[in-house]
């Protein structure tokens, strides 16, 4: 376990009952989302090589616009 986290679980564990069960709610609903968005990348890692690809490719094109240019 990293200090950080230590550090983190020290001051949650002085929380009253609820106020820890509310932080532990958040941390596992991130962590499944975390593992939610990875599933669906992995699941789309062709699709998105291929936009990759074309973007690049626009670019070289000159058909890509600064960022600043459409800020």
């Amino acid at each position: 376990m990293s200090t950080l986290l230590e550090k983190a679980l020290e001051k949650v564990t002085a929380l009253p009952q609820d106020e820890q069960d509310a932080i532990a709610s958040q941390i596992l609903a991130s962590l499944a989302d975390e593992d939610a968005w990875k599933k669906r990348f992995a699941e789309k890692r062709d699709v998105i090589r291929r936009m990759a690809r074309e973007a690049l490719e626009e670019d070289e094109r000159g058909e890509t616009l600064l960022l600043d240019d459409l800020l």
